[in-house]
């Protein structure tokens, strides 16, 4: 039995020319019957270490403000982090936190390269035709992240990351540095996590200006938080976007 594109992978709003591609690597926490449940509780497969809470919700906003194509991860990261290269161990995750994962321990080669043909393949291929159809100007992530982190209380609220490209990170720093949110760059994770992983395959080669947003997800748990975050977000990103337009980084 096989996963089929449409399940590994949701692509939502007009694909046609558009400034920004927005994609959520982490958008679900659905785990097709195929894979069972790995071995976990209910309670394990809903919380933060199986998807990124809220982050679906503020992708759709953004794209639908910007008037721009999403593309999102269909079933849980925990079967496999469509925001990490097959080769990396994490892809498909043995512990995630505190928590392990019985049913990607001890996994075949196999079964493993099942998880990639099924789950990552479709994703990336999607991503890849999306750009070529739509001919974005800039690729946006969107992730969230725990409050509590191993025990440790966080003090960041949204994360602006890169790789080497930094030009559209710059300047949504510049523009909430004065905002009502704590945002700092490359935090509460950083190239050195492995985390830029999507920014790396889809933006770095097509030289499109590129950011991952990372929010803490107790900003977007449906209160009027996470509309001041999304009205945030999206005056950083069109304002830097306009910069880019303005310097002739982009057309």
């Amino acid at each position: 039995m096989t996963l089929d594109d449409s399940e590994a992978v949701v692509i939502e709003g007009a694909v046609a020319p558009c400034d920004i591609l927005f994609v959520c690597e982490h958008a679900s926490r659905s785990f097709p019957t195929e894979f069972g449940e790995l071995g976990l509780t209910e309670e394990v497969r809903r919380s933060h270490v199986a998807w990124d809470p809220g982050a679906l919700t503020l992708t759709r906003e953004l794209a639908k403000r910007f008037d721009c194509t999403l593309v999102a991860g269909g079933v849980s990261r925990l079967l496999y982090d469509c925001n990490r290269p097959p080769e990396a161990q994490d892809a498909v995750p043995t512990k995630s936190e505190v928590f392990d994962i019985p049913g990607n321990m001890d996994l075949s080669e196999t079964d493993r390269q099942a998880r990639v043909s099924q789950i990552y393949q479709p994703f990336k291929e999607a991503v890849q035709q999306v750009i070529e159809v739509v001919h974005p100007k800039a690729i946006v992530t969107v992730h969230s992240f725990t409050p509590v982190y191993h025990g440790k209380q966080r003090a960041v609220e949204i994360g602006i990351l890169h790789d080497r490209d930094t030009r559209l990170a710059d300047k949504m720093l510049t523009a909430m540095a004065d905002g009502p949110f704590n945002t700092r760059r490359n935090d509460p994770y950083g190239p050195e996590h492995g985390v830029t992983h999507s920014l790396r395959a889809y933006a770095l080669p097509n030289k499109l200006p590129n950011v991952m947003l990372e929010v803490r997800n107790d900003l977007l748990a449906g209160n009027s938080k996470a509309v001041e975050v999304t009205d945030a977000l999206e005056a950083a990103i069109a304002l830097g976007m306009a910069e880019l337009r303005e310097s002739g980084e982009i057309a």
